[in-house]
């Protein structure tokens, strides 16, 4: 904007001083002649800068414009040598009027660079004969007007040749130039629009001066600095402004949506060209006549051609309008055929929403003839509850700019032939006002949609809804007009003993178990409720609060639901024709709580539920806010246990094993204890519990063990070889992060003698299929020829210890603790127990009972056959100091003969735990 407005000033102001006379004469004839030459001069150096810093298919047109600029600016100096410095006038003819000859050619090539190039060579005849015609006719209406009489002048004065060809090559350039600038206007490319336009009105400008400049009224009368030169100085600089001011390139699909009439106007101008030109040879010759002049040769052969050229031009525009017409009706023809013979149904409807056009295949898609369709009211096949969407979305898209939204989709429900209603997705275009409606029928797509949805949010084998869509509708409950009810309650249910029946009968009878708890879980809520699986053995309730304010009825009431589903899914299972199957149910409560998410209800319910699992299962729990207290103490706990190992915080104790004949000490038990950094002393059943997986304990297993045998060793080494027991389970044994070389490796780096490591080994039941029991005999047996012990843990707990003593490579048996606590009270116990001892005596074993705490207990024991005791009624864990202590002391008193009571005295408790002194 800021180079137009200064382009204007100083267009104006060499206006302003042209029309003024510039103060003096020799002014003026500077300004007239050099002030020309330097615009000049401005346009030819802006062009051919412009041409060679962009590359392009305009780039020769610039580069003629520059050598066409710099011709006149060449002429205009010359002519201001003469003036000013010579003071004399122009030689007639001149080196002056050479180079300004030369400036129309190169223009007129450089508008037929930039001029929209014709496909066909129909076109390229009709480009020359439009020229023709406007350059014929402006030659005719000329010559009638002013170039005969002058060339009569120049004939009769006797003018030399040159001088009267001079004289008429001026004007005749002229016309030319004018016809290419009328023939292109209407053919320029779409490309860089506005530099060209601002060229071509340059260029009009400066022929228009130069056609009243050769007039013989002006010429007369003509001198440097006058008002014309005004023209040919703006016409200069408006080509030098040209190629740099307007560079955006307009699209031409853009352009025609934000002017849609401005090319029909332009395609009437361009038609109508040939007959103005046409009228204005006419006038040409009307002049004549009316003048009573005889009509010249040069009117007469000028008009004929003209004449001739409207001809060939209307016969070449006829030819070609009846090809157009054979291939518009081939395509007609073409997408008639596409139209009726596509699967999808095209419909148009005028504005008012009445379908005038339906295509056949109408009846194959919605099964009713086109013919029944049309003049139908489109809103009458639309589904009630989508015409409304249907309706806003079709004014929506009317009231949008076509350019921004040439079509948009719609999907609705149509009334079928059938009686049924299909799913119909339509792609929309504007018609004369009204639609167009491409549409096909998308039913089949719908369901698949559906279907996959279903199958997105639905578990496959029970078909309840899926974690997903639980969570989802518990995010539905808490929100909306339920958001303020405090009776919403989530159920967390895990099947309890399931993995049995896996285990036991296979997956199948599981799956079929499932399905059946899935059933009577479903039935056993109400419509509006929610059951979904939620993954395995788990399952889930959500029951939708009733309005009730009283908090505690309301606990109470989902409680009742909860423990008659609870009975419910504890019911017999059929599984398949012969087996009958039990499992229990542990279900956790969560009611919702103002401003809770749908995340926290989901994480109460399911710590409540472990608390069921946790409380001896088969349980309603609700919950709690200790729980998540314990939860995040477990997880602290956890995160301590990372680093407890690095940190120095374990600490390993020994408890005797005591001979029962004599009282002395045959081993030592090792047992980890955890000391935290806070001083809290940890027993293995609480820091194992938060274990964060089998890594950790893993770890702690390798620790305990070297360290144990590193304790042994230096025992030993000062004269106390006493043997070191220590727990690990079947499953660590087999744990591939403790290979056979590695225990072999132990023993020989501390030296620890032979038979001075004895492993008790734990959870070896034969049924569990996460321990490979033929690998585990083969472990055993390996260690056994390393010269280490194997005894029995939990020996006396169930079947399991049975079946591991018959397979397994053992050495010592260890009763079970359930056993020795009530042996004292229990007559029963007493005879399961004195059983076990003698099967360990027949076996040639050695017996150690687990949880000896009183003095009773040992007398019992002892007189049933037991060997070895380990418990309080002798120490309990003790730390190095003291147990090096005991090791000197190497003996323990033992009760005499006391009377075993059987009466109802209660059972004594083991307390298995001594403080650890300060080190």
């Amino acid at each position: 904007m800021l180079t137009q407005i200064g382009l204007g000033l100083v267009c104006g102001g060499y206006a302003t001083g042209a029309a003024l006379g510039w103060g003096s004469v020799e002014l003026a004839l500077v300004m007239g002649d050099f002030g020309l030459s330097a615009a000049a001069l401005a346009a030819a150096v802006s062009c051919f800068l412009y041409a060679r810093s962009h590359r392009g298919s305009f780039r020769p047109a610039w580069l003629l414009f520059a050598f066409s600029s710099f011709m006149a600016s060449v002429g205009n100096g010359i002519w201001g040598w003469y003036e000013v410095v010579l003071r004399r006038a122009v030689p007639t003819p001149s080196l002056a009027d050479l180079c300004f000859l030369l400036f129309a050619p190169p223009a007129i090539v450089g508008l037929l660079v930039l001029a929209k190039k014709p496909v066909t060579r129909a076109g390229w005849v009709c480009l020359a004969l439009d020229a023709w015609l406007i350059g014929g006719s402006l030659l005719t209406l000329s010559w009638s007007l002013a170039l005969a009489h002058t060339a009569r002048v120049e004939a009769a004065e006797g003018e030399s040749v040159a001088r009267a060809a001079l004289s008429l090559a001026y004007p005749l350039l002229d016309i030319v130039l004018v016809s290419m600038v009328l023939a292109l206007h209407f053919r320029r490319s779409h490309i860089n629009r506005s530099a060209i336009n601002t060229a071509i009105a340059a260029l009009a400008l400066t022929v228009l001066c130069d056609a009243l400049f050769t007039s013989p009224l002006l010429r007369e009368h003509y001198s440097s600095g006058q008002i014309l030169d005004a023209g040919w100085f703006a016409g200069s600089l408006l080509l030098a402004y040209a190629p740099w001011g307007a560079r955006r390139t307009v699209d031409p699909a853009a352009a025609r949506a934000r002017h849609p009439h401005s090319r029909p106007l332009a395609g009437s101008l361009a038609a109508l060209t040939p007959y103005l030109a046409a009228a204005v040879c006419t006038l040409g010759i009307l002049y004549n006549v009316v003048e009573g002049r005889r009509v010249d040769r040069v009117v007469v052969l000028t008009g004929c051609t003209v004449a001739l050229a409207l001809v060939l031009r209307q016969g070449i525009m006829l030819l070609d309008n009846i090809a157009l017409t054979h291939e518009l009706a081939q395509k007609e023809n073409h997408f008639r055929s596409l139209v009726q013979g596509s699967s999808d149904v095209i419909m148009i409807a005028a504005p008012t929403g009445i379908l005038r056009y339906v295509s056949p295949a109408a009846s194959g898609v919605y099964g009713r003839d086109a013919e029944e369709l049309i003049g139908s009211e489109l809103a009458s096949l639309i589904h009630p509850e989508d015409l409304g969407g249907v309706v806003h979305e079709v004014r929506r898209f009317l009231a949008a700019p076509p350019s921004e939204e040439p079509t948009t989709r719609i999907e609705c429900r149509f009334r079928s032939g059938r009686g049924d209603w299909l799913n119909v997705e339509s792609t929309v275009n504007r018609h004369q006002g009204g639609l167009i409606f491409n549409s096909r029928d998308v039913t089949d797509r719908v369901r698949l949609q559906a279907q996959l949805r279903h199958n997105a949010e639905h578990d496959p084998l029970t078909d309840l809804p899926n974690r997903a869509l639980f969570t989802e509708r518990v995010r539905g409950a808490l929100g909306g007009r339920r958001a303020s009810d405090p009776g919403t309650a989530v159920l967390f249910i895990d099947l309890d003993g399931f993995k049995g029946v896996n285990d036991r009968l296979g997956h199948q009878a599981g799956d079929e178990l499932l399905v059946q708890a899935a059933r009577r879980l479903q039935d056993s809520v109400r419509a509006g409720d929610t059951a979904a699986r939620l993954g395995g053995d788990e399952f889930a309730a959500l029951i939708l609060g009733d309005g009730n304010r009283d908090r505690a009825a309301r606990e109470c009431q989902v409680h009742e639901i909860a423990d008659r589903l609870r009975v419910t899914l504890s019911q017999p299972y059929r599984v398949d024709a012969v087996n009958e199957v039990r499992v229990a149910a542990s279900i956790g409560v969560a009611f919702a709580e103002p401003g809770m998410g749908a995340g926290d209800l989901l994480r109460n319910a399911d710590l409540a539920m472990y608390r069921a699992k946790a409380a001896g299962k088969n349980r309603v729990e609700l919950y709690a806010p200790q729980m998540q207290a314990e939860v995040v103490r477990r997880t602290e706990l956890a995160a301590r246990l990372r680093t407890a190992l690095h940190d120095g915080e374990f600490a390993l104790l020994h408890q005797p094993v005591v001979d029962l004949a004599t009282g002395r000490i045959t081993a030592v038990a090792a047992q980890a204890r955890w000391r935290s950094a806070q001083g809290i002393l940890f027993t293995p059943a609480e820091f194992l519990r938060v274990s964060d997986g089998s890594e950790r304990i893993s770890e702690l297993g390798r620790w305990l063990l070297e360290e144990a045998v590193e304790q042994a060793a230096e025992r030993a080494g000062i004269g106390h070889r006493t043997p070191v027991t220590i727990r690990l389970s079947a499953r660590r044994l087999l744990d591939r992060s403790l290979p056979l070389g590695s225990v072999e490796a132990l023993l020989t780096r501390h030296g620890l003698p032979s038979g001075s490591l004895i492993i008790e080994l734990a959870e070896s039941d034969p049924r569990d299929p996460r321990v490979n029991f033929g690998e585990l005999e083969q472990r055993l047996a390996a260690l056994r020829r390393l010269g280490v012990k194997i005894a029995l843990d939990g020996f006396g707990s169930g079947h399991a210890a049975i079946n591991a003593l018959r397979r397994l490579p053992v050495d010592i048996l260890k009763l079970d603790r359930g056993l020795v606590e009530g042996i004292v009270e229990s007559a029963r116990l007493r005879k399961i127990t004195s059983g076990l001892l003698r099967i360990a005596g027949d076996l040639g074993m050695q017996s150690v009972a687990d949880g000896v705490d009183v003095p009773e207990q040992v007398l019992a024991l002892r007189s049933m056959g037991c060997t070895h005791g380990q418990g309080m009624a002798f120490a309990g864990p003790l730390d190095e100091y003291r147990l090096r202590r005991a090791l000197v002391r190497d003996e323990y008193p033992l009760p005499g003969p006391v009377p075993v009571s059987v009466g109802n005295r209660p059972p004594i408790r083991s307390h298995t735990e001594t403080p650890v002194p300060p080190t």
